[in-house]
């Protein structure tokens, strides 16, 4: 410890000051009893250090202000009792504090790096990995936790394990029983229409009931086979045969065909492309099924208004809607379409329509090929499904080109797309001559007049 002193004014009168850290000049205030570090001499400090004992020396002190004076510097070592030296204090406390330092570190690192652990291996199970587990080292509140883990890990791996087994025993009851049916189809088939060729000669009943049974025929064989497809797609023993198809013929095709449904409900189909060819590497077969499915939708839930059919396509994808202005979706029924056997009305007995397989085989065969099938509808106003298929093969899907709701109608992507098309097609109202892209919310299939037809015979088609 040092202690200053200087002489104030008379011989008998000392001042006892005070040593300060800060800065040798700058103190704010003239006559203040602050001195600055630089009044001790290195001299004296050594001398103490070295002799352990008192030691003074005359020297010029160095007031925060600025001022300086004559006076002398008296030093001595400092000892605490009970405690020992004061620089074996401090150096007692430098290594208290890197002791509690280290104590900390290993405190956090035994919390820290189990929890660590267990966010990595809650990682990998979320990844699949479910023979994943926690180590168990002690018997603490961590590795209780642990354990806890591990239990909730293996009641998921059972389940899951569990519900793959179901998955596949339904999965073979489905193909076999689907299998197991057609011998008995087949006769029972073969029987069937020799009743129906021969109904004329038959009281009316029995032709009447000969009528029912080859449409219920007719639906349990196509139950049949849409059954048979979704159990390849379960197994998935599902391939594709993939050439080059020209999408704006098999949807023509697809039309044509389904013409006497769209007479027996008194409607028809509009189809506007806006790109002939227009040629996709797919599987022709899946893309017409799909095409077949939404129409047959369409046709089901439209109205007099129509349906109105489109296709277009840019560098990479192709698109098709299928929009028809009947009863619509509520709101979260866009979801549910694909389910397999939903229906908007579960009170409602399957008497017409598909199987209720239809969209969700058009489903698979869309992920099969890598691309799209979406829907949007709102009730009252329609119902739109939107299928995107990658040009080729292989090919990745990350836009479409056509719109899938009203509110996107009209939009710049559908109108470039019609620009970029080898051979346009051109949407009209009636009484307007001009040429332009999609039509911004249709009122109805027959408001839109595709002007280029689809067969390249002459004249617009109506």
């Amino acid at each position: 410890m040092t202690s200053l002193a200087t002489r104030a004014g008379s011989p008998a009168t000392f001042d006892v000051l005070l040593l300060s850290t800060l800065p040798d000049i700058g103190a704010p205030e003239r006559g203040t009893n602050l001195v600055a570090v630089s009044s001790i001499p290195l001299e004296l400090r050594d001398a103490v250090t070295q002799t352990q004992r008192q030691s003074w020396t005359f020297t010029e002190i160095r007031f925060l202000d600025g001022r300086t004076s004559p006076g002398f510097v008296v030093g001595a070592p400092l000892s605490i009792p009970t405690v020992g030296p004061y620089s074996s204090i401090l150096t007692a406390g430098l290594v208290l504090v890197g002791l509690l330092g280290v104590v900390a570190w290993i405190v956090t690192r035994q919390v820290v790096v189990p929890v660590r652990a267990a966010a990595q291996t809650a990682e990998r199970l979320s990844s699949g990995n479910l023979n994943e587990r926690l180590p168990i080292r002690r018997d603490d509140d961590l590795d209780q936790l642990a354990r806890s883990f591990n239990a909730m890990a293996e009641s998921i791996d059972a389940q899951i394990t569990q519900l793959e087994e179901l998955s596949r025993v339904q999965q073979r009851f489905v193909s076999d029983v689907s299998h197991e049916l057609r011998t008995p189809l087949t006769t029972i088939r073969m029987a069937a229409d020799v009743l129906f060729e021969s109904r004329q000669s038959l009281t009316a009943e029995t032709a009447r009931s000969a009528e029912l049974l080859q449409n219920q025929l007719d639906r349990f064989e196509a139950l049949l086979g849409d059954l048979l497809e979704i159990s390849r797609f379960d197994a998935g023993a599902a391939k594709l045969d993939s050439d080059s198809v020209d999408v704006a013929t098999l949807v023509q095709r697809v039309i044509d065909g389904t013409e006497p449904l769209a007479q027996s409900h008194n409607l028809r189909v509009r189809f506007a492309s806006y790109e002939r060819p227009c040629n996709v590497v797919c599987d022709a077969r899946r893309i017409e099924r799909i095409v077949r499915n939404l129409l047959d939708n369409a046709i089901e839930h439209g109205n007099e208004k129509g349906v109105l059919v489109e296709l277009s396509g840019d560098a990479d994808v192709v698109s098709l809607t299928v929009r028809d202005f009947g009863v619509g979706l509520r709101p979260g029924e866009a979801g549910l379409v694909f389910n397999r056997f939903w229906r908007a009305d579960p009170a409602r007995a399957r008497t017409t329509g598909g199987t209720g397989l239809g969209l969700a085989i058009a489903l698979e065969d869309a992920h099969l090929h890598g691309g799209w099938l979406e829907a949007w509808g709102e009730p009252g106003i329609g119902a739109c499904f939107r299928l995107t298929l990658p040009r080729e093969a292989g090919g990745a899907v990350t836009h479409a080109v056509l719109p899938l709701s009203d509110e996107m109608s009209g939009s710049d992507d559908a109108a470039d797309a019609s620009d970029d098309a080898n051979v346009r097609g051109s949407l009209k109202e009636p009484g307007d001559h001009s040429t332009g892209g999609v039509a911004n919310d249709p009122s109805s299939a027959d408001s839109l007049v595709f002007t280029v037809p689809i067969d390249g015979e002459g004249g617009p088609r109506r």
